[in-house]
Formats: structure tokens, sequence, C-alpha cells
């Protein structure tokens, strides 16, 4: 029987250190080889979408850096499109290599510029919370907030201060319908990369907005939609921790809705890193009754073969 996973990557698996173009094409090499197990045995329809926190940032300051009459700054939704269309390009060569180097080069590839209706009337558009770009030194935050008074900057774990904008929930993926027939004619499919673009609905359509969607809710909601048999939310640790670093940490492996609804109560998952995996995790078994996994890149064939890393199941 073949199993529909819908794969939700962690920045890690785009960016490293490097921001170049080369560089992160070369880390989404390496994603793809590590993805392919997944898919090798031809009992798995492989559904990608990904995160772009750090390429909107960057592109937005490149627009800002750039802006003048003739050539002026790109808004935020567009700015979301622009790199979902950049990183999708980059995942599908990367795909297409891993893909030869495995014998299966007849497996067709493609990438999906995805809108994603979001509610206009969403509180998060009055308490923006998602941080977009790169990390910034206290000194260096004076300064942008003289050159873009309209910023919001917040300290982000320890790191640094980083810009963040709105982020509403999403509601429905406009190319749904769309994407469902490409996964079943077995098209290694990458969509609602960055969470998708968000879109409110109007009279006669849909206008974008300026905000960005949690990858991790926008994965939740596309497994949902193209009626995924699992969820895989990929990040840079093996397993769901509470307690975590300290002495009596525990490591989670399966875990009930009710159990992990219990934690977050705790505050036992940090808001800017683990919190919105596992909330996502337990939306898509609400609403699906299937199994969604947070684990690591590096731990998929285990996965694969022994169904390790924190599962999150009905109950």
């Amino acid at each position: 029987m073949v199993r529909r996973i819908v794969v939700a990557l962690g920045g890690n698996a785009i960016l490293t250190d490097d921001p170049s173009a080369v560089a992160q094409e070369h880390a989404l090499d390496l994603t793809a080889e590590q993805l392919i197990p997944l898919i090798k045995n031809n009992d798995v329809e492989m559904v990608v979408t990904h995160g772009n926190g750090p390429q909107v940032g960057n592109l937005l300051l490149q627009q800002l850096a750039a802006d003048s009459p003739k050539n002026p700054a790109m808004p935020l939704d567009t700015d979301v499109a622009m790199t979902e269309g950049q990183i999708g390009f980059w995942m599908s060569n990367a795909f297409t290599k891993a893909l030869n180097k495995n014998g299966m080069g007849q497996v067709p590839v493609a990438a999906v510029v995805t809108r994603v209706v979001v509610d206009k009337n969403d509180q998060a558009f009055e308490n923006p919370s998602k941080p977009i770009g790169p990390f910034y030194t206290e000194a260096e935050v004076a300064e942008l907030k003289a050159a873009h008074p309209d910023w919001q900057m917040v300290e982000d774990a320890g790191r640094g201060y980083r810009r963040v904008v709105p982020s509403p929930k999403p509601e429905r993926i406009v190319e749904a319908e769309a994407i469902k027939p490409m996964i079943a004619a077995g098209v290694l499919t990458t969509v609602s990369g960055g969470g998708g673009t968000p879109v409110i609905e109007v009279e006669d359509g849909f206008a974008g907005v300026e905000a960005v969607i949690d990858k991790d809710f926008s994965a939740a909601k596309l497994a949902e939609l193209v009626e995924a048999d699992d969820l895989l939310i990929l990040t840079a640790v093996d397993n769901v921790f509470v307690n975590f670093n300290k002495p009596d940490q525990k490591k989670l492996e399966k875990v009930t809705i009710a159990e992990a609804e219990a934690y977050i109560a705790e505050g036992q998952f940090a808001k800017g890193s683990m919190l919105p995996k596992v909330q996502a995790a337990i939306e898509f078994v609400k609403r699906t009754g299937n199994p969604a996994t947070i684990t690591s890149l590096e731990n998929v064939e285990d996965f694969i073969a022994n169904g390790t890393g924190t599962q999150i199941i009905p109950g």
C-alpha cells in the first residue's frame, strides 16, 4: 500500500552559515539525498514543504537597499512568493540530481508557488510574532529602528534580535485541488514554501497581504488537504524533549494528543522553536486521526526502518 507523506523541512536543511546561492544549493543537494530513502521502495508519495525565514528577510533587505522610484521595493507577500520560487527551483534541481544518482531519474519533479488563504481579521495582524531575516546586535537594532520606524524587533532565543511580522493561521490552500492529482501521478512535489504566499479573499479572487505564515502550521494544513497518511516535521534534533537541557530531561517517543497538550500547558516547549512544531502536529492528528512525527533529517532512515522520532497519536 502506498503511503502519502508530507515532509516539512526546517531552516537547517537549506541555510547554513553561508547565505550565498551556491552554499544553499549545496545544502539542498545534501537534503535531497537524505530524503530519497523515503521513496526508494516506491511505496511512498512524498510532498515537500520548507521554511524561508532567512531568505525572505535577506531579500527584503536587498529590496530596501535598492529602493527607488524607478525600481521600487516589492511588498512582503511578493517577496515570500519570490523566495518560494527561488527555493523551489533549487529544490527541484537537487531532487533531480539525487533521483538520477539513485537510479530513479524517471520520477518527475515540480515546485508549485502556492497561495494560502488567511483571515483578514486574524489577531496576528495586530501582534507581529514571526521572526524573519538575520540576527542583529542591540546596537544594530537602534540603527534599523531609526531607518525603519515601523519595524518591530524582538530578542530571539538569546541569539540576537530579529524583525517580526504578522503570522496568521492558514485556513486553506488555493492550489490544493491542483496539487492532489500531481501527487497521485507520482510527481515529487514541493509546495507551500515558506508557509505559502498569504492571501485574503476579495470580491474578484485573492489579494496578497504582508505577512509570513508559519511553515509548520501550513504543512499541517497541506497534509490535511492532500489527505496525507503522515506528517513528518524535520528539525535539528531526533526527538522532542521535556525538561530540555536539565538533569531530568526526557526524550518523548510516542505521545498522545492529551499528553502533548499537557506538556504545552506546562510551558515545556520554546515558543520560537519547538512549540509551533508540536502544535502543528497536534492540529494534523486532531483533524485526520493520522500520526505526525517530529525528528531530524539525519534520522530519516531510522524513522523509515523503525519509526523513531517523536510521534504524536490520537488520544
